[in-house]
């Protein structure tokens, strides 16, 4: 492949979206299948997801990730390099660039499908997939913004580099990109959101579950008006992801239902559709589980102990936590299948959560902290807390402000909610790419632990405004005109 052909795959994805969408678009982007059905359409717009996951640079990256040692684990050089923040070149399985392939191959999807919308004639049957491409567009880019540029500043200064917001199909070999800024970014994300919002159904859909219905768009919402501090926003579309907002009911089972489960059926389970806490999935292709079995660079004994020391309850937070052997722990989450291409070969695939109504519930309770309803954010937390607490207690086991003070030595009770918060989200979404989510929201130094070749042990920190902790975009990009993120 020449330079130029694969900066412009490198930016939009084109590769993987001819791909995904071969029995719809030929490979010549001037020389298109015509999309002339609801049903093609709906078809090209179930591709509009990342077909990627972000679990190996985020968690790698963020504080859910310790060294344990010389001669302990497996050493990869994607995950040594995640780990203390070192840029990656190449777009290998796992690695940061291939997610931004994956979500411009994504956006290409949803491009085209709505370029399709525009000029044919399918009548009100396809507005569904409209609003689904609309939202998923904003969901695509919001990721890239979110990893690729700095963090939505709240109240302050948005002018430095956003990433390109790709609304129209590919029809040049080579175009031209800028990157906007991040207000302008999120202005765009906001308004396909907003739009594509107002047309979704859930009963467009045979599996919900892989599309974004009208609750896993305000679970979207919820995160979005999260980051950009309208927490009246975030309050409204996170009621609105659970029926009659019973929170309780609609979060994860973690202390009875998965509890109850073989680790086998848990592995199997965890990521399934008809957990009712869980709002959107896809299927990504991903040697996560491969790669983090046994790594010198993750899960650790340290890390372990969020589940073995009683948290802010009093209590020890249950959860399915398996060993490869100690030190190497895992979740057990994420169960891997193998999609053969032919008879002796083909490629490992996750079905990978997005959004969850237990990352809502969270979202929401840190928006009533913002706006001084400390009540109803402890409210929230208890509810979180109540499923994943064996035979919890309100009475003993609720967390109180006196609570949180003691455990966590904080007087100020905002600042001191703020942390529950997190650290109950920490935990929560070990191996999952939340935490990552949260340090770059919220501005946190993320600080590990590294050891020398010979055993002695320092600190590493990435602080609030180091440049690291944006991903850098993939060289390649700057064929396209894109001026990569400072280091």
């Amino acid at each position: 492949m020449n330079r130029n052909k694969r900066a412009l795959f490198t930016l939009l994805g084109l590769a993987v979206l001819v791909t995904s969408c071969k029995k719809y678009l030929d490979v010549n982007p001037d020389n298109r299948t015509q999309i002339n059905s609801v049903e093609k359409v709906a078809q090209l717009v179930a591709s509009a997801y990342p077909d990627r996951d972000y679990l190996t640079f985020t968690e790698t990256a963020s504080d859910n990730a310790e060294d344990k040692g010389p001669g302990i684990g497996d050493v990869n050089d994607l995950v040594t390099k995640y780990y203390t923040w070192q840029d990656v070149v190449g777009d290998e399985t796992n690695s940061a660039e291939a997610y931004w392939n994956a979500c411009y191959a994504a956006i290409a999807s949803a491009n085209q499908a709505l370029k399709s919308i525009e000029e044919g004639d399918f009548g009100d049957d396809v507005l569904p997939y409209k609003g689904e491409a609309l939202v998923a567009r904003a969901y695509a880019h919001h990721m890239l913004a979110i990893f690729f540029s700095k963090a939505y500043n709240i109240g302050g200064d948005n002018s430095s580099p956003g990433i390109p917001y790709v609304t129209e199909p590919e029809t040049v070999l080579l175009a031209k990109y800028t990157r906007g800024t991040v207000a302008s970014t999120y202005d765009n994300i906001e308004k396909d959101l907003e739009e594509g919002m107002k047309l979704l159904s859930s009963s467009a859909y045979k599996v919900p579950k892989y599309h974004f219905t009208l609750a896993a768009a305000h679970a979207f919402a919820s995160r979005f008006y999260l980051f950009k501090g309208e927490w009246q926003k975030v309050i409204d579309n996170a009621n609105a992801t659970v029926p009659n907002g019973d929170f309780a009911g609609n979060i994860r089972p973690i202390s009875t239902t998965f509890k109850n489960m073989s680790i086998a059926e848990f592995n199997a389970g965890f990521s399934k559709s008809d957990v009712k806490a869980t709002l959107l999935l896809c299927n990504a292709y991903s040697g996560y589980q491969r790669l983090y079995g046994t790594p010198r660079y993750g899960y650790g004994e340290t890390l372990k102990d969020m589940f073995n020391e009683p948290n802010v309850t009093g209590k020890r937070l249950e959860n399915k936590v398996l060993n490869y052997g100690p030190p190497n722990y895992t979740t057990y989450k994420w169960k891997e299948y193998f999609y053969y291409a032919t008879e002796s070969t083909g490629f490992p695939y996750l079905p990978f959560i997005l959004f969850t109504t237990d990352e809502t519930l969270m979202n929401r309770a840190e928006a009533y902290v913002e706006l001084g309803k400390q009540d109803l954010a402890l409210k929230d937390i208890n509810t979180f807390y109540s499923v994943r607490v064996q035979a919890f207690n309100p009475a003993v086991d609720g967390v109180t402000p006196q609570k949180i003070m003691a455990f966590y030595s904080i007087s100020d009770p905002k600042e001191g909610l703020i942390k529950t918060i997190l650290e109950a989200k920490k935990a929560e979404f070990l191996q999952e790419g939340i935490r990552w989510m949260d340090l770059v929201r919220r501005h946190l130094p993320v600080v590990k632990n590294l050891y020398s070749p010979t055993g002695e042990e320092s600190t590493i920190e990435l602080g609030p405004d180091d440049p690291r902790r944006v991903f850098q975009i993939p060289q390649t990009a700057k064929l396209a005109g894109l001026e990569l993120n400072p280091r």
